[in-house]
């Protein structure tokens, strides 16, 4: 679906860190490494990010 705003546990914005780890990743950057420069030390925050699965074209009639 769309990426959360906040973290569901701390409250933290990650929604707009979103887009640049996929992009990292998508290069062969490692997870975790770009998680720690993005700044997500928590792993609530993490969860957020790792665990997204992108649907949204799949929904969207628009897409």
């Amino acid at each position: 679906m769309i990426i959360p705003v906040r973290c569901f546990t701390c409250g933290k914005v990650v929604g707009s860190v979103y887009t640049e780890y996929v992009k990292r990743v998508s290069m062969g950057e490692a997870p975790q490494k770009v998680l720690d420069d993005l700044g997500l030390e928590r792993y609530c925050c993490r969860r957020m990010i790792i665990s997204h699965a992108n649907l949204i074209e799949e929904i969207s009639p628009l897409g």
